[in-house]
């Protein structure tokens, strides 16, 4: 005859897992304050640096913005693309992007961009002495003499083709 097996439960063995010493209060303060303090660290470290990279980012920006409302750089051998700027102006600001792109293509050594904004004294001073009105790009020699208008909204492309071909007259040639 057949052996019928009993349907047994299974016992569960003791866990041999070692167990350790219980922690005392002052360990589990120690550790929890040097993992307080390690985390405080690190969160620290991270926001400095994303804090340090946006004052950065900040100040470049600032100096850029700047070094674009210094009249005072028209006439010092670089030909000079000037706008005359109304900050308020939504096509004055189109123009100014498209402006900024065209010059950067161009290349920077071989011309530079200035914005006369027409709130302030000289930039209105300026516009006044040219007898232009906002939304236009004065084209300038390495003197500072007007060499040409181009007035209204401009594509990038137009503008691109317009700085080489200033660049290419009135820039320095090299000596040799």
């Amino acid at each position: 005859m057949k052996r019928h097996k009993k349907n047994r439960k299974r016992q569960q063995k003791p866990s041999r897992k070692p167990t350790a010493a219980p922690m005392q209060a002052d360990e589990k303060s120690e550790t929890s304050s040097r993992r307080a303090f390690l985390r405080r660290f690190r969160n620290s470290g991270i926001a400095m640096l994303v804090v340090g990279s946006g004052g950065w980012l900040a100040v470049r920006d600032v100096q850029a913005t700047m070094r674009e409302h210094d009249l005072s750089r028209i006439g010092n051998g670089m030909p000079t693309v000037v706008q005359i700027h109304d900050p308020e102006c939504p096509t004055c600001v189109a123009l100014q992007r498209e402006a900024r792109d065209a010059v950067c293509e161009v290349g920077e050594a071989q011309v530079q961009f200035l914005v006369a904004n027409i709130r302030t004294s000289k930039g209105r001073a300026l516009a006044q002495a040219h007898g232009v009105a906002h939304v236009t790009l004065l084209l300038l020699d390495g003197d500072g003499k007007r060499q040409g208008v181009l007035t209204g909204l401009r594509r990038r492309e137009e503008l691109v083709n317009t700085f080489h071909g200033h660049a290419a007259r009135y820039g320095q040639k090299p000596t040799g």
